[in-house]
């Protein structure tokens, strides 16, 4: 019997997270918000993170209602004091799904100091010490976990007018396989979800342009832009028992845009 059979109650489902704490930064809307609801219905008891309270504590409220178990914490995952005494007041949670990030699309001569400061700030910074904070909690007792954080099919590939978000994504990419590594022993898992384009709204002023639309559709063999809930059904995965041997690689839910 293998170690996943053997930890999986009798007739449980597989893709449960039952009896599991998850932690969701960036949790108020688009992609974190739909891995926030779909690590719930898996079982998982859920902390949503983000710095409107007034969203989580929405969707905590409409977790509830469909039987789950949530709790809201207005943070802003840059202010590492804040976070550190958040974090302090939980149990350790055994996984993470860091939806944090943002794009300001400007070409390479144009980017601001400003600019590249908040990129790299929110989409690496921001990142590196979520996966550091949960990583020294779950050593500390002694439990394995699941970390995850979305990246991009842009720390895959390059993109005009992108040259500082592919460079975040792409430090996500090495910071993924590196925490692998080191914490594999003590059975942490360490994984990124790279979409393609996704209807959040991040990207729908850039998609109600028809040219750039046309473009990005060109580029996905399959033929369509995601979802938040393709990307949520890729968080389940990392972070049940059925990915228990996936750790240091990037799921790409890409439709096939880096596979050209």
């Amino acid at each position: 019997m293998s170690p996943s059979e053997s930890s999986r109650r009798p007739g449980q489902a597989p893709f449960r997270l039952d009896g599991r704490r998850a932690l969701i930064a960036g949790a108020s809307s688009g992609i974190g918000r739909a891995c926030a609801l779909a690590l719930a219905q898996a079982g998982a008891d859920v902390v949503l993170l983000a710095r409107t309270a007034s969203a989580i504590e929405s969707l905590a409220g409409q977790i509830g209602d469909g039987g789950g178990s949530a709790r809201a914490i207005a943070c802003d995952v840059l202010d590492e004091p804040r976070l550190q005494l958040v974090l302090d007041d939980l149990e350790p949670c055994d996984v993470l799904l860091n939806a944090v990030g943002t794009n300001e699309p400007a070409p390479v001569v144009d980017v601001t100091r400003e600019q590249f400061d908040r990129l790299f700030a929110l989409n690496v910074r921001a990142a590196f010490f979520l996966i550091q904070q949960l990583a020294a909690r779950l050593l500390a007792a002694g439990q394995p976990g699941s970390l995850i954080t979305v990246s991009s099919q842009m720390g895959h590939v390059g993109a005009p007018s992108r040259t500082v978000y592919c460079a975040t994504k792409h430090a996500i990419e090495g910071l993924t396989k590196a925490a692998a590594v080191e914490l594999a022993p003590a059975q942490i898992r360490v994984n990124s979800i790279a979409p393609t384009f996704i209807e959040t709204e991040m990207t729908r002023g850039m998609l109600a342009d028809p040219e750039f639309a046309a473009d990005v559709l060109a580029r996905i063999p399959l033929g369509e832009v995601g979802t938040p809930a393709d990307v949520a059904g890729a968080a389940v995965f990392l972070a049940s028992e059925e990915s228990r041997l996936v750790t240091g690689t990037s799921l790409l839910v890409d439709g096939g845009w880096t596979a050209r």
